[in-house]
């Protein structure tokens, strides 16, 4: 077994915003591979986000972004479970992050589970169609329109996007990471984004 550094320690700290012995405890599972490491932590955050699941959201912020001298503005709500952790300043950053993030890259539902069924039956017969006319295999070509679709789902919906400050997390890696971390439920429940002349 490799022997991790207090510095080690420290550096993937920094990296992560997570606490000391989460990061001792995924480096030493990973041997010291950092890129594993962060696997394991995203593992753990969603495991951690999920026990927090059903609890009830009752405090939060309203944050704004403008963008472009004023032509993109965001408004997004995120909730949180108590006023404590409404009023942290990691708290009120992830907020804004996300709304900066909306105003980058223009999402128009929070998750799938938002999309209306007929805009997904739509989208899966117009992907189903496009390769059938490529003529592939029947199996290959329903992991092909399954692949659209995950695509298609990460260009609209905001929780399966790359965040825009660091792509290797997803909006909802980066929620469940802040859930981890804060030790409370979050939830991004609405945003309203405007752009002059769009």
């Amino acid at each position: 077994m490799i022997n991790i550094t207090a510095k080690q320690i420290a550096d993937f700290r920094a990296k992560t915003g997570l606490p000391m012995m989460e990061c001792k405890s995924a480096l030493v599972e990973a041997n010291g591979d950092e890129a594993k490491a962060l696997e394991i932590l995203k593992k753990r955050g969603v495991g951690k986000a999920l026990k927090k699941a059903e609890r009830e959201t009752k405090s939060g912020v309203i944050d704004c972004y403008l963008h472009q001298g004023g032509k993109i503005g965001v408004m997004v709500e995120v909730l949180a479970e108590t006023d404590f952790v409404a009023q942290n300043n990691e708290f009120k950053s992830f907020a804004h992050d996300v709304a900066l993030h909306i105003a980058a890259t223009n999402p128009k539902y929070i998750s799938s589970s938002e999309i209306p069924e007929e805009e997904k039956e739509k989208e899966r017969k117009s992907f189903a169609e496009q390769v059938a006319s490529e003529g592939k295999p029947a199996n290959i070509a329903e992991k092909i329109v399954e692949g659209k679709l995950a695509k298609y789902f990460e260009e609209i919906c905001l929780l399966n996007q790359p965040f825009v400050k660091d792509p290797s997390f997803t909006i909802e890696e980066l929620l469940n990471q802040k859930i981890s971390k804060i030790g409370e439920r979050i939830v991004i429940s609405r945003f309203s984004r405007f752009e002059i002349g769009a």
